[in-house]
């Protein structure tokens, strides 16, 4: 009875609305007839639409628009705010003054990218300077470049990620990036957006530094997602409009109506944008949900996930239903399928705490007098098949995710901790890649196999040191590991010579107290032997691995690649060193890792750790990729011709999909298509990119959270600091005690401002009569500044030097709480 056909000249999206009315007149029918009775369920049409609705009414039918409903529901006054304003509405908010160009439509947009007058590109916010951001436009190979856009009007409206068309200015009119810290203070009036705001930003005009100069003139794609941030709540009363303030800083402040303002206001709340008009300063949006008290722990590490988009949910029954049933247990079948090696010395080097045990190691003498050597990698392509629930949950997770005191599992827990982890003293499944090497660590023969192993112990890094260290030790697991230690020697010694780079990044370990998991102590890691010695085996059967997957399938192996950086990404580490008449040669990995090795200033022994920091900073980024979809696949940080992961797919779905391709290259698995897709394998491969890419800026973001934490109960501390960057208005310095960075402004809303004069050639900052140089020595306070509580920070001022009405006086040390004993 619901059927209908579309009339002639009735277009599709009528015959739709029309459907839907005959739909729902059978539907009240049904349900007057029905045994509900005449004052039973009335069937209620929402539509927008006004002709729709029109015509619903002419039919009698019980109509409302949306908003007009959700408004009768008295009892749930917040679902107001969730209704995403219409067009109407829109309107009558913003003021008449048209404050951003009109964005071109997408046929002229795609006119003019064919000819060539724009480019596309991603649009990227700055996190620094709310008046500025790049466009990256994706080149062939090395062809990629990125246009800088300045001020509001040039911006027009773009939102960080978005997909947009750009035109580039004329020469005349490119400028350099600007050296300015700025954040938007969010006056929530809707004018100047022309002369005051371009004020601030400061213009260098020395023809290197200029760079392409642009300006938005439409969007391709909006790139939107649900925002977590918080309310400024309007000062005038009764107001139902206010401005929310995510806690991303690259996204611009969004004004929403509320009638809740009150409840709100200091809650973490998410909002989506609807829309930008051209007449309004801010995007508008509506309130989505919240996430609860600001500042409390649960909700600032929900708030940090959803930021870095980590699916995090439990895993859902669907998923589940996949793992192998317990109590599980090692069959016939599955030893005659695998190499019995149970009887060898195994065992695990890890950090304190590890339960997802990806790896384990094995040395011995062969009779010949040569070394075998054994990496047995946790076999996880055993238990999660191609494309059931399992497979399909941890390909989209792409990787675990590491916060301070807790982890984010990529596969559920019954595989990460317990069936897949090589835990000591119980039989697991391993995939194991071992070599026959000489004394002078030189691989003489590899092979792959599925195995058996039963790891006789699971060291701490520190266990194992002092077990090498120890002379009266001489049983099996010590010969083992001292055997491992004097190859990775040699195995880092001739990777070193071919140019692999050994760089630094200050990581820091939070004690937490074992009742609140608060952090009582900060300490930055130290690394022994034993690191290195784990770490040289896995690169090695990770290139090993890689060699043989290439060979075996070159279109659709899945490698990884760290490309070279482009010159100018050193501009600042060469100019840090000739501050202190080092020179740095840039035009080979090797050159970079020799020029590092020499690099010495007399009575300066942190110099090169920080040269080493500051190199980290000019890197790239590895990526994955798929071997048939690429031709260049070197891998600039280790000197390495060929590169992948394969070391550790208990937390890693890259080194799963590697293990698939070897199993099907020793015949030990059967193959399956999207496994020789290379087009497949390449999208898979963004995702991972993109995965692994935010699951280390979350992780970044936990160590921030943290630190804030550990600085709440401390005061204000006095330490020492190293300057790694100088910029117009403020000094960036990193404090090795904590491993932390810090900006130091020197212009202030409050008071009058020092006399300072930048040098970007240095770059130098002199302030009154003090000039500060990269890596000068510094002392400062630390505390945390909670006045906003979005945005706390860590604030660092100046004690040393001593500049008049510029430092500040270093506080009494006060009496520190007694250190409670803690397992190093």
């Amino acid at each position: 009875e619901t059927f209908i056909e579309r009339e002639p000249g009735e277009s599709a999206n009528d015959r739709n609305d029309r459907a839907i009315r005959v739909a729902v007149r059978w539907y009240s029918q049904h349900l007057k007839t029905s045994e509900s009775g005449p004052d039973g369920l009335k069937v209620v049409l929402l539509t927008n639409d006004q002709g729709n609705k029109q015509k619903a009414e002419e039919n009698g039918l019980v109509v409302y628009k949306f908003e007009e409903y959700v408004k009768s529901l008295i009892a749930n006054p917040e679902l107001v705010d969730q209704l995403a304003l219409s067009n109407d509405d829109k309107n009558d908010i913003t003021s008449s003054k048209v404050l951003f160009p009109e964005h071109l439509p997408l046929s002229k947009v795609q006119a003019g990218i064919k000819n060539g007058s724009f480019l596309q590109g991603t649009f990227r916010a700055s996190r620094d300077n709310y008046l500025e951001a790049t466009v990256f436009v994706q080149g062939e190979g090395e062809d990629s470049t990125e246009v800088l856009i300045q001020g509001l009007q040039n911006l027009n409206r773009a939102v960080h990620q978005d997909v947009v068309a750009v035109q580039l200015l004329p020469k005349n009119q490119w400028v350099a990036p600007s050296a300015v810290v700025l954040q938007d203070d969010g006056a929530a009036k809707d004018d100047n957006v022309d002369g005051d705001e371009e004020e601030k930003l400061s213009r260098s005009l020395t023809e290197v530094s200029r760079k392409a100069t642009g300006k938005v003139v439409g969007i391709i794609k909006r790139n939107w997602r649900p925002f977590c941030g918080m309310l400024n709540a309007s000062q005038i009363k009764e107001s139902t409009r206010h401005l929310f303030t995510p806690a991303d800083r690259c996204i611009p402040r969004i004004r929403i109506e509320t009638r809740q303002a009150s409840t709100l206001v200091g809650q973490r709340i998410m909002v989506a944008i609807d829309g930008w008009p051209k007449d309004s300063r801010y995007p508008n949006g509506h309130f989505v949900r919240s996430l609860g008290s600001a500042g409390e722990k649960d909700t600032e590490e929900e708030v940090l996930l959803l930021e870095h988009d980590v699916p995090h949910q439990a895993f859902s029954q669907a998923v589940l239903s996949f793992l192998p049933k317990m109590p599980w247990i090692i069959t016939p079948e599955d030893m005659a399928q695998r190499q019995d090696l149970r009887h060898l010395t195994v065992c695990s080097v890890d950090p304190p705490g590890c339960t997802d045990i990806d790896d384990a190691l094995h040395c011995r003498v062969l009779e010949n007098g040569n070394l075998e050597v054994g990496v047995h990698i946790a076999d996880v392509s055993h238990f999660i098949r191609p494309g059931n629930a399992l497979d399909k949950e941890a390909a989209n997770r792409g990787t675990t995710v590491y916060l301070c005191g807790k982890r984010i599992d990529m596969v559920p827990e019954l595989l990460s901790s317990n069936l897949c982890s090589l835990r000591s003293n119980v039989e697991r499944f391993a995939f194991s890649c071992i070599w026959e090497m000489n004394h002078k660590a030189e691989i003489l023969k590899t092979r792959f196999t599925k195995s058996v192993i039963n790891s006789k112990a699971s060291l701490t890094y520190a266990e194992a040191q002092m077990r090498i260290d120890d002379a009266n030790k001489n049983d099996d697991i010590t010969k083992s590991l001292r055997g491992l230690n004097k190859l990775a020697k040699i195995l880092k010694r001739k990777r070193i010579e071919n140019g692999a780079l050994t760089l630094s990044s200050l990581e820091v370990r939070f004690h937490m107290d074992s009742e609140t998991h608060d952090p009582i102590d900060l300490q930055t890691k130290e690394l022994m032997e034993t690191n290195s010695m784990v770490e040289e085996f896995m690169l090695l059967a990770n290139i090993s691995v890689a060699q043989k997957i290439y060979d075996e399938f070159p279109e659709c192996a899945l490698l990884r690649k760290h490309p070279a950086p482009p010159p100018s990404n050193y501009d600042i580490l060469i100019k840090a060193a000739k501050s202190k008449d080092v020179t740095i040669h840039i035009d080979s990995a090797k050159a970079l890792a020799d020029s590092l090795d020499v690099a010495k200033v007399d009575g300066f022994q942190y110099f090169n750790t920080l040269l080493r920091i500051l190199a980290t900073r000019c890197m790239m980024q590895a990526v994955y990729f798929c071997s048939g979809m690429d031709s260049d696949f070197h891998h600039y940080g280790l000197a390495s011709p060929i590169y992948t992961h394969f070391t550790s797919p208990i937390r890693r779905y890259a080194d799963i999909i590697v293990h698939r391709l070897l199993a099907v290259a020793i015949g030990a698995d059967s193959t399956y298509p999207d496994l020789m897709d290379k087009h497949k394998q390449s999208a898979l491969c963004n995702n991972l990119n993109y995965r692994h890419k935010m699951s280390q800026y979350a992780q970044r973001a936990s160590v921030a959270f943290h630190t804030q934490l550990f600085f709440k109960t401390r005061g204000i501390l006095n330490e020492e600091g190293f300057i790694l960057f100088v910029r117009k208005n403020a000094i960036i310095v990193l404090i090795p005690k904590f491993g932390l960075e810090g900006t130091v402004f020197f212009d202030s809303k409050d008071k009058a401002s020092p006399n300072l004069a930048f040098d970007e050639e240095g770059p130098t900052l002199k302030v009154e009569q003090h000039t500060f140089h990269i890596f000068d020595q510094v002392k400062v306070t630390i505390s945390l500044d909670d006045s906003n509580i979005q945005h706390q920070k860590i604030r660092m001022a100046l004690t040393e030097p001593v500049i008049p009405g510029v430092s500040v006086s270093a506080p009494e040390a006060e009496p520190q709480p007694k250190k409670q004993k803690l397992d190093r």
